[in-house]
């Protein structure tokens, strides 16, 4: 028996595909801002913080790294409940994602902060200023760009990871697939058609990070 391509059927769920592709962009933008955010704190506390908070921090990173994100997406959705802090749909799926790219991201701007300057550092010192505005003034802006490119990739695995959300029945570019997939049982076009719009997102964040890089080291570049 053979299989006999029908791509022309995908054409009335183009748009609901598109739809699918929207919501996975804006799922990813907003789970990329809030790692930065959990990333930028933690490598400060982890960095300039106390030691028991740095090994808190330690412990967070090592848990998220070292386990499968679908458990943790389901330990949110399925199991925060149990202990009354059920989230819904949409927010446990974007927590799970700021946490894994936030746990990510701790080593990212860690790498940063360690890659300033001790000369800032003395400078700062000299200039009077204490430990928390020479982290807010000087090690957070020089450390973020230092870490811009790789905090970059771990967007790109975010974006790669928002596909486990259809596992809650959250309405991003794989469950729409997968829904229309049980419809329709054009699995192999439908697959092969998201599989595209997937690669065309990766591609496109790869470029902008590789452009991102360019422009951040054009300064120190010889003329």
């Amino acid at each position: 028996m053979t299989y006999a391509l029908q791509f022309g059927d995908l054409l009335p769920y183009w748009d609901v595909l598109a739809w699918g592709l929207l919501f996975t962009v804006v799922l990813t933008l907003v789970a990329t801002v809030a790692g930065v955010a959990v990333g930028t704190a933690g490598a400060a506390a982890r960095t300039f913080g106390p030691a028991w908070i740095g090994r808190i921090v330690q412990v967070y990173v090592e848990l998220i790294r070292n386990t499968p994100f679908i458990v943790q997406l389901f330990f949110i959705f399925f199991g925060l409940p149990a202990i009354g802090l059920g989230l819904s749909i949409y927010g446990s799926g974007i927590l799970a994602l700021a946490l894994w790219g936030g746990a990510y991201n701790v080593e990212n701007v860690r790498g940063g902060f360690l890659a300033v300057p001790k000369g800032l550092r003395e400078a700062a010192r000299a200039l009077g200023l204490g430990p928390f505005h020479y982290v807010l003034l000087i090690a957070v802006p020089v450390g973020l760009r230092v870490s811009i490119p790789a905090m970059m990739n771990t967007a790109v695995s975010v974006l790669k990871n928002s596909a486990y959300l259809q596992a809650i029945g959250l309405g991003e570019l794989t469950f729409v697939a997968m829904e229309k997939v049980a419809k329709e049982f054009r699995t192999l076009e439908m697959f092969a058609a998201i599989g595209v719009l997937y690669l065309g997102l990766v591609l496109t964040l790869s470029w902008f990070v590789r452009q991102l890089e360019y422009r951040l080291q054009r300064p120190f570049r010889g003329r």
